[in-house]
């Protein structure tokens, strides 16, 4: 080997540990896909693992071998056989087609046993009844309404740990989507229709959520927080909510489609029976005219 060539596979190998380090480290990032807080969560998090460890059994290979026939049949390298003629070998053609066979019907059914498990309208296993929780996605906030508490609040969700929850999303505006990346499964709010969802945090923390889908200039401040909490804690805030004035009715919801980035966290102390269900039906009947004709312009 030429003293030039030597430096530069040692370059290529540097980079390819660093490459695996890079991505073995992924596994212990906070906050993120790779750091789930609940069941859902759990099983996204296998799913994208395993495909990506399936899919070395080719990537390895691939990249080794390149590096091996770059080194093999390099210039200075006599003993390197050259067979210009040389054209098919039935050995190499099974091995190259077999193998993404292979690969491609394991990733198949991972995905099929993943998309029929993680079915978002299939409940969490639990002892527990599932908390309701109505969702409303607005131009640029999220309004949560949990209606057997007869409470609201805005960009704030705050849910018991330890026990399912149940979304129903619909969306007043735009096409939106809902994430909590470390609780697990992106949906998508719609005006006009009803998605669900079940989602469960283990422990008590704070997860961060917001909206993955584009929907205008606020969008990059259309966040929420989420605060899983013990029971007791969670009875106390409902009992906090309740204390407040603040009444989610049609005509505070008006001023709720207003399009706007909310910089303060808002609460309702009760809220008009129904109002989710007019909302989903009705998305822009509520609103007033001209905030509906100013908004489509």
């Amino acid at each position: 080997m030429r003293k030039s060539e030597s430096p530069l596979l040692v370059q290529m190998g540097a980079r390819l540990i660093s490459c695996a380090l890079m991505m073995g480290s992924l596994t212990a990032c906070s906050g993120g896909l790779l750091d789930p807080k609940g069941p859902i969560g759990d099983a996204q998090r296998s799913i994208l693992l395993n495909s990506f460890f399936i899919m070395l059994i080719v990537v390895v290979p691939v990249i080794t071998l390149t590096l091996v026939f770059a080194w093999w049949f390099r210039a200075s390298n006599l003993r390197a056989k050259y067979s210009p003629e040389w054209v098919y070998s039935g050995r190499i053609e099974f091995i190259v087609w077999a193998v993404p066979v292979l690969i491609v019907m394991f990733l198949g059914g991972i995905t099929w046993v993943g998309s029929h498990k993680l079915d978002p309208w299939v409940p969490i296993e639990s002892d527990k009844l599932a908390l309701e929780v109505q969702v409303i996605s607005l131009d640029w906030k999220w309004l949560f309404i949990y209606p057997d508490e007869n409470v609201a609040s805005v960009n704030e969700l705050v849910v018991p740990a330890a026990r399912p929850v149940h979304f129903s999303l619909t969306s007043a505006t735009v096409m939106n989507s809902f994430f909590v990346p470390q609780l697990g499964s992106q949906i998508y709010t719609m005006a006009g229709m009803e998605t669900q969802l079940y989602l469960q945090a283990y422990e008590p923390g704070e997860f961060d959520g917001f909206s993955a889908q584009f929907s205008g200039k606020g969008f990059p401040d259309m966040h929420f927080k989420v605060r899983a909490v013990n029971e007791k804690e969670y009875v106390a805030w409902v009992q906090s909510v309740r204390n407040s004035k603040a009444r989610l009715d049609k005509k505070e919801y008006i001023d709720l489609y207003e399009p706007s980035v909310e910089a303060r966290l808002r609460f309702y102390g009760s809220v008009e029976p129904g109002l989710f269900h007019s909302v989903m039906t009705q998305p822009h009947t509520l609103a007033k005219p001209e905030t509906t004709s100013s908004s489509a312009n």
